[in-house]
């Protein structure tokens, strides 16, 4: 495996970006892997490569570029602090994250270890509506995406309002017991993705909670349905960058 940190250029500024994939049989289809609010750590670069060992050109930006170059509220750095997660968070919207991944599409149509035609992306947590977002706004270059536990997915302002845009095929893993996505959103998701003809599936995990997919995430972590999730998205990319 080729592992890189780089930077990409933005209108916004600089983004660093972690870049893993496999060293040979390229180039590689792409994935835009969107991290968590917690921020960008190795624990993100480890599912990184779990992707790249599958053949990817996976690209795991810092969303918080704009404000700061390294967080991760498991860092042990006393400025990272839950108070500053949540302002960082605040601070990003579909718009600013989709004119992130143009500006990482872009990086990745120079590099002839990529191949740029045949894009995915994938979000946790707080970047769910971001994949979602991005495979909305940009349906001429996305063609999967996949929110695992992702917040705000339906309801005002949410990327549902675009969804008939989207041509990826979409899918949603959702929690049963995720107390920041009642269930009630998860069922008008699906309501809604279906009246719109979206190519999408909405998969509830029974018995698990927001974060399941995380090995770093203590009790809520669970391995049966974190493979599983690992089971969806390969198939999901196969199906649609092989």
């Amino acid at each position: 495996m080729i592992d890189r940190d780089i930077d990409v250029t933005t209108p916004h500024g600089t983004m660093n970006v972690f870049v893993t994939h496999p060293e040979e049989g390229g180039p590689h289809p792409v994935v835009l892997f969107f991290m968590d609010a917690p921020g960008k750590r190795e624990e993100l670069h480890d599912m990184a490569r779990r992707l790249g060992t599958a053949g990817y050109y996976v690209l795991l930006p810092n969303l918080y570029y704009r404000d700061v170059r390294e967080f991760s509220i498991f860092s042990g750095d006393p400025s990272h602090t839950p108070e500053v997660m949540w302002k960082l968070m605040a601070s990003l919207t579909d718009e600013l994250v989709v004119g992130d991944a143009a500006s990482l599409l872009a990086f990745a149509d120079a590099d002839p270890a990529a191949d740029a035609g045949r894009v995915g992306c994938l979000g946790y947590c707080m970047s769910g509506p971001f994949s979602f977002a991005v495979a909305c706004a940009l349906p001429d270059r996305i063609r999967a995406a996949a929110s695992i536990y992702g917040i705000r997915l339906h309801g005002p302002g949410s990327p549902a309002d675009r969804a008939a845009d989207a041509t990826a095929e979409l899918y949603f893993a959702c929690a049963e017991l995720d107390q920041w996505v009642p269930a009630e959103m998860v069922d008008a998701l699906e309501a809604h993705l279906r009246s719109v003809g979206a190519n999408a599936r909405v998969e509830r995990y029974p018995g698990v909670h927001h974060g399941f997919a995380f090995p770093g995430r203590g009790e809520a972590y669970d391995k049966p349905a974190a493979e599983r999730h690992w089971e969806r998205i390969h198939a999901l990319f196969a199906r649609n960058l092989g």
